[in-house]
């Protein structure tokens, strides 16, 4: 109950090779049936670990329903709505893969030696935990609701972390020097789930915080930015924001995956030493 999200989820995903029905095959059918599998098992994970740390029973999945659907009925225990799993279906699909990141990476460096899935997914976890990688659109959600709860202005707040050399979280990209496509969307289903929801100030600070930085800074809202109002809106806790990213990054992951496997080369770049330079004439230890 008190380990963090994603070291359960780390240990989970590790965890179930054991039980995998074709844990000793490495070839591209078995891998693809791991992937469905992990693809339904890491959403089940996340669901159940939340549940289970707030002493509620877990929600068993309904094949009727969609992945998104049936995310948030595990995770919350009732039906969504329409407006609600499609929000997380749209959430789910741009999150999905995103070029050579470094979770990706770390995935690729592992199948590489010719590891299985499971190992492989469970390096792209452990890259995922670090706040370099994942964890941003969590530091967004904590601003918001340091705002809310000082009943602040949300531009006076941003002026102030400014002020403080603070760096604002959810704005800027490496790869895009102009708006985040995703965000595009992700903006449009936080304004919706806000009014489906009848609570819409999670968005309207969000809103007045893009508007500010995009005009002072001339920065862009990333991925991460709307998507910590629209995880909070479809019931989400603020520390399993990185585990659902997880939840939809295992899709292109074990894509990757398998397409290293397919065509494999050993990843082993190289590395030039730029430290001091000993003495090369060995030194016995006894006269160190």
């Amino acid at each position: 109950k008190h380990a963090l999200p994603m070291d359960v989820l780390r240990t989970a995903v590790s965890a179930l090779s054991f039980y995998d029905p074709e844990f000793q095959k490495n070839d591209h059918d078995a891998n693809v049936h791991k992937a469905i599998r992990l693809t339904s098992q890491i959403a089940m994970i996340v669901a159940a670990y939340d549940r289970i740390r707030k002493g509620k029973d877990v929600v068993e999945p309904d094949r009727n329903l969609s992945h998104a659907a049936n995310f948030l009925l595990m995770l919350n225990g009732t039906e969504p709505s329409r407006t609600a799993e499609r929000a997380l279906d749209i959430a789910l699909i741009l999150h999905a893969d995103h070029e050579l990141n470094a979770s990706t990476f770390a995935a690729r460096v592992t199948a590489a030696t010719l590891s299985d899935m499971h190992s492989a997914i469970t390096s792209a976890i452990g890259a995922l935990k670090g706040p370099l990688h994942g964890g941003a659109n969590e530091a967004v959600f904590h601003i918001l609701m340091a705002i809310d709860r000082d009943g602040a202005d949300p531009v006076e707040y941003i002026k102030g972390m400014l002020a403080q050399k603070r760096k604002v979280p959810g704005f800027g990209h490496r790869v895009y020097h102009t708006e985040d496509p995703r965000a595009t969307h992700l903006r449009k289903m936080s304004e919706d789930l806000g009014h489906s929801s009848g609570e819409t100030k999670w968005f309207e600070f969000s809103n007045k915080i893009e508007g500010f930085i995009k005009a002072d800074k001339k920065l862009n809202a990333n991925v991460d930015f709307y998507s910590a109002s629209t995880y909070h809106t479809l019931g989400i806790e603020v520390d399993l924001f990185t585990p659902v990213f997880a939840v939809s990054r295992i899709s292109g992951w074990s894509a990757h995956v398998i397409e290293q496997l397919d065509d494999n080369r050993l990843i082993r770049p190289r590395a030039d030493y730029i430290g001091p330079i000993y003495p090369s004439k060995y030194v016995p230890m006894e006269k160190r």
